[in-house]
């Protein structure tokens, strides 16, 4: 298996994981729990290739993402009462789905010959929250991408760690660096309870800190 298709693959079985846990703590059935996992996984990369012009989507046209989701999906449902005794379970693969796929959309951005920083950045960033987006809309809550600790500014640093590492480096190493950057960011916002100015326009660092 190439390298791009095992981060894809990691990427694909975080963000399902996530997905999955966030349906049955809102109590949806199995085949609820199942669509908000496939939803989180591959979201953001429908988003990214309706934009960037690859049509019909790699999800639709190759559904072993898909697949990929649902078995995680049904593992999730099966044995959540074991997974659920790890807090930190949704926030750890939804951080490792978010730099994964951050480090995956500027990547094929570039295949694609997207021009530009911001061009490479956007699909990166598009790639990594879309789903999140998604998976949070269906149940009726603000999108963390909105509101949570540092989020898509994670997804934005690791896009521009990949738009200014792949000239110099090969593009796997640019991809891995991308997401270990993202995942970094991330968690180190969820370590310190660090947000961006809220409605209230004031930066705040709260004191309470979750253990990772």
């Amino acid at each position: 298996m190439e390298v791009i298709s095992v981060l894809e693959f990691i990427g694909t079985a975080a963000f399902a994981i996530s997905g999955a846990l966030l349906g049955i703590e809102k109590r949806l059935d199995l085949f609820g729990v199942i669509f908000m996992s496939i939803t989180t996984a591959v979201g953001g990369g429908i988003f990214r290739d309706l934009i960037i012009g690859t049509i019909p989507p790699s999800a639709i046209k190759d559904p072993v993402f898909s697949i990929i989701a649902i078995i995680c999906a049904i593992i999730t449902f099966m044995f959540y009462t074991y997974i659920s005794k790890f807090r930190i379970s949704m926030v750890l693969s939804d951080a490792i789905g978010l730099g994964v796929f951050t480090a995956v959309g500027s990547n094929a951005a570039v295949n694609n010959e997207v021009i530009g920083c911001f061009g490479v950045v956007a699909m990166g960033v598009l790639t990594g929250v879309g789903g999140g987006i998604l998976r949070d809309m269906f149940v009726k809550q603000i999108p963390n991408v909105f509101k949570k600790e540092v989020y898509a500014v994670a997804c934005v640093i690791g896009g521009l760690t990949f738009y200014f590492t792949y000239p110099y480096v090969s593009r796997i190493i640019a991809m891995y660096i991308s997401s270990i950057i993202t995942f970094s960011v991330r968690m180190i916002a969820v370590k310190y309870n660090i947000n961006l100015p809220a409605g209230d326009n004031n930066f705040f660092i709260e004191k309470d800190m979750i253990d990772v």
